[in-house]
């Protein structure tokens, strides 16, 4: 096994990852809230938790993977309330889209994937040890919470008692503070009393009817799944506080051991320098990005153009950056797989087997180095792009065509996506009615309409090419 250094937000410092016992690493990341469609934003954390799986892999360790979905919560209730459908017919829905998109951007599917609706007897029982221990306490309503003051090493995560705590610590809806009586603004809910809003979405407990709350689900599910393996948990760098704070003050009380060893969190992502929303259109899926003429590979690729821990910004330059790359590296992929008289399907096949773990990694050695050194995705790459220069170096065509495709596996590109010649793209017909709105405004020499309709264009991806009796239009 190969020593892999990742950054743990618990101790503030990078540190090499070490399993609780024996080779097998103990992973739990946070999933979606299956309401809707996870955007490219999600995918981010998503993506970089599926390059540090892969890494771990090369680096020789068994990953037992456990990525949760929460599919019991306020946005998943009132989704089902609004369409008129039940939770489950809502959740099972955006699951699947979930998994869709998770596979057409390459992405290893975890070992284990718990629901949180078929675990709550788990949750139950860790909320019943909780108030045993007098670490939670029952409202008049029957609610549980949590009570924080009864831990003392609150905060740690989070350096929480280094700041005023101006927020609440307690659960998915700004909402909760009034509708759920607590003895303190920092504690929070574990089982929340049955209320109208939740219909019919509620489950017996020794409390009353009601529900599990948010932080509760991790924990349990963590807990049951890997057991004496908790060595790496994963989520994006918001759920630092409350959540992740959260989970290890109900996890170490109920069962007085270390929840945790490592805590590795990715940042956010920005979008055109902004943060993504919709009302600045600039709010993307993967099938947005699909429909403007880009395989997702090319998405992935530049999502992991940054390391983990870098806050990156997402443009449409940035999809033609990635093309660009990646057609270099197919390139080099189809010329090393040539002289060494390998297939890619074989030797991807092998190497997510384990096959090639031990097999020198040649010129790409400084590449590797730099990958398992903080999952440094964007070193790794240039790495890459140097040791490819070189040709073999003083490797045989076998070395370097495995080495290559080592890196190519823990960064998850599927090269066999990669279009050498971009084709000609349809535009949308959004596109080409703003286009020709356009196009007549030009006409009536309304200047600024013209202006205006041509930059929201532009804003979708698409650039409009004047002709003396028309104009065309080309992806950007």
């Amino acid at each position: 096994m190969t020593e892999v250094i990742l950054h743990n937000t618990l101790s503030r410092s990078p540190e090499p990852i070490v399993p609780s016992k024996g080779k097998r690493i103990g992973m739990y990341c946070c999933g979606p809230t299956v309401y809707a469609q996870a955007h490219i934003g999600n995918f981010r954390t998503f993506i970089s938790q599926d390059v540090m799986r892969r890494t771990l892999q090369m680096a020789g360790y068994d990953v037992l993977h456990v990525r949760n979905l929460t599919d019991v919560d306020d946005k998943t209730i009132k989704r089902s309330r609004e369409e008129g459908k039940s939770l489950s017919e809502v959740t099972e829905y955006w699951t699947e889209i979930f998994h869709r998109d998770c596979q057409r951007f390459n992405m290893l599917p975890p070992k284990i994937e718990p629901k949180a609706t078929d675990h709550i007897q788990e949750q139950i029982e860790m909320i019943s040890a909780l108030l045993e221990k007098r670490h939670a306490y029952q409202t008049e309503d029957g609610s549980v919470y949590f009570k924080v003051s009864s831990f003392d090493e609150y905060g740690r995560l989070s350096r929480l008692k280094e700041r005023e705590l101006t927020t609440s610590a307690t659960d998915e809806s700004p909402n909760d503070a009034d509708e759920y009586d607590r003895e303190s603004l920092a504690d929070f809910a574990m089982w929340k009393s049955r209320k109208s809003d939740d219909g019919d979405v509620y489950w017996q407990s020794p409390w009353g009817e009601g529900r599990p709350g948010w932080h509760l689900e991790c924990s349990a599910m963590a807990m049951k799944y890997l057991g004496n393996h908790l060595d790496i948990h994963s989520g994006g760098e918001d759920l630092i506080f409350p959540h992740h704070e959260n989970e290890i003050a109900q996890s170490e009380c109920s069962c007085d051991t270390q929840f945790f060893r490592y805590w590795i969190h990715c940042a956010h992502l920005l979008v055109e320098g902004g943060k993504m929303s919709k009302s600045l259109n600039n709010f993307y899926t993967i099938d947005d990005i699909v429909e403007k003429g880009f395989a997702p590979v090319v998405l992935r690729y530049a999502l992991t153009s940054g390391a983990y821990r870098q806050t990156i910004n997402f443009t449409m330059d940035s999809l033609h950056a990635a093309q660009s790359a990646l057609v270099r590296l197919r390139h080099f992929s189809n010329d090393s797989l040539a002289a060494a008289g390998l297939k890619w399907d074989s030797l991807m096949k092998a190497i997510q087997k384990g096959k090639y773990v031990n097999a020198p990694w040649g010129p790409f050695q400084k590449a590797w180095d730099t990958l398992r050194t903080d999952l440094n995705t964007a070193g790794a790459l240039g790495g890459v792009f140097s040791a490819i220069k070189e040709e073999y170096g003083d490797s045989s065509p076998s070395e370097t065509a495995i080495a290559f495709h080592k890196l190519i596996f823990a960064l998850g590109y599927d090269l066999s996506e990669v279009v050498i010649e971009k084709p000609k793209i349809e535009a949308p017909e959004e596109i080409k009615e703003l286009a020709q709105a356009r196009w007549e405004a030009k006409q009536s020499k309304d200047w600024a309409a013209a202006d205006d309709l041509r930059d929201r264009v532009q804003a979708k991806g698409w650039k409009i090419l004047d002709r003396k009796d028309g104009f065309d239009l080309e992806a950007i």
